[in-house]
């Protein structure tokens, strides 16, 4: 029996698996880690492009893509690199065992390509964790209630180790990526960007939610209700990155920590909704029984008793939202007409102090009007402010933005 120094998951996406060379260097890693005297669960998603590459052949022989079907598909992926991972790991002498995600105990609503994890029984990944044997975990996948194969959805190999980690009382969950930790802003687009050694769970939150990209916002607000500790780090450099805690304001100071951008928003308008009490949740109850995710909302009401409301939605819910708009919807509110622009993106700043300090709002405005960057939406939490803006400026205001509250340095 290992003398255990820290019970750790560890979680490797699909880029730091992506070939044999990435899988052995996962696997030396995780030997070094068990010589330290960590005791380890790993979940790993499926190699490099591998999703991709399913999700394009299913388009290439079927024009329906029945949900069970497309999950048993795309989760053959996790299933590969599992056992690849585990062969890496007993040739290095480490013992090691693969289990699916229903192996693993993830029990799953039956919402294919999109399952929400109902419960985790993971009693035979404590019981090899005892025996000293690595258990292996296939990434975002798990068995519905009525006993088929489920898909969490993409960025669902992040959830899977969160909720592995509150299950089995891990010490740390350890998110490994290709990039080295959490940046002030995209630093393919900023190269002053600054990786952040520590961020709030709050802080990740908001930066998730509106468009950086790792981790899934899915494993942050998971890990947040369960107070899971993160670390998100590089598998290719191995290096500390940036851990999640509850960090404690200084004073009242406003401590701006990121500038991030969502380039992939539609904005609906719906002109003409009559100004009474009700209409609005008629709308967006419409919206959500169509499963329809309804992000930044902005009412303006007019002179004549009516009013316009303007939303947007990820560009992926476009049709869903559109189809949902119908004539029907449009008479039964009493609503004029409906338009969408897909030619909108999202850019952000997110930092604890700012809702009581008006001069951060003030200067993220100044900002953006200085490089006549135009404003169409603005949206803010007490510690993120939201401005839509063209799609084809949005680079543009993350740099202005990241210059102007000093992030590069």
């Amino acid at each position: 029996m290992l003398k255990i120094m820290s019970l750790l998951v560890q979680k490797f996406g699909g880029t730091s698996v992506a070939d044999p060379e990435r899988i052995r260097a996962v696997a030396d890693q995780v030997a070094r880690s068990r010589r330290r005297g960590d005791s380890i669960a790993l979940v790993v998603s499926a190699m490099g492009k591998e999703t991709d590459e399913l999700l394009h052949v299913a388009s290439q022989v079927s024009k329906s893509r029945p949900g069970r079907e497309m999950d048993m598909l795309i989760t053959a992926g996790e299933r590969k690199a599992i056992a690849l991972v585990c062969m890496a790991l007993n040739d290095l002498g480490v013992p090691a065992e693969s289990f699916t995600g229903s192996q693993a105990g993830f029990l799953t609503t039956s919402d294919h390509q999109n399952a929400k994890i109902i419960e985790i029984n993971p009693y035979r990944i404590i019981e090899a964790i005892e025996q000293g044997i690595v258990p292996v975990v296939a990434g975002s996948q798990g068995v519905s209630e009525d006993k088929n194969i489920t898909f969490l959805g993409r960025g669902g190999s992040d959830t899977t180790a969160v909720a592995l980690a509150n299950a089995i009382g891990a010490d740390s969950c350890e998110l490994f990526t290709d990039v080295s930790g959490v940046f002030s802003a995209d630093p393919r687009l900023v190269p002053e960007a600054q990786k952040m050694n520590s961020i709030s769970f709050d802080e990740l939150l908001e930066m998730t939610a509106a468009g950086c990209p790792k981790p899934a916002l899915r494993s942050v607000e998971l890990a947040y209700a369960y107070n899971v500790p993160l670390h998100i780090r590089s598998a290719f450099t191995w290096e500390i990155g940036t851990l999640v805690t509850e960090e404690v304001q200084k004073m009242e100071k406003p401590n701006i920590k990121g500038v991030t951008h969502e380039d992939t928003d539609v904005k609906f308008t719906v002109v003409g909704v009559p100004d009474t009490p009700g209409k609005s949740a008629e709308l967006f109850m419409a919206l959500a029984e169509a499963g329809v995710n309804v992000d930044m909302i902005v009412q303006n009401s007019t002179t004549d008793g009516k009013a316009d409301i303007s939303f947007t939605l990820p560009d992926e819910e476009k049709a869903k939202a559109t189809e949902c708009m119908s004539k029907d919807l449009l008479a039964k509110i009493g609503a004029d007409d409906v338009s969408s622009d897909g030619s909108i993106a999202t850019v952000s700043i997110i930092g604890a102090g700012m809702k009581s300090e008006p001069a951060v709002a003030a200067k993220m405005f100044e900002a953006l009007g200085h490089a006549e960057i135009n404003i169409h939406m603005i949206s803010t939490s007490p510690i993120r402010i939201s401005c839509v803006v063209d799609s084809e400026r949005v680079e543009e205001a993350v740099i202005i933005l990241h210059a102007a509250f000093d992030l590069g340095v």
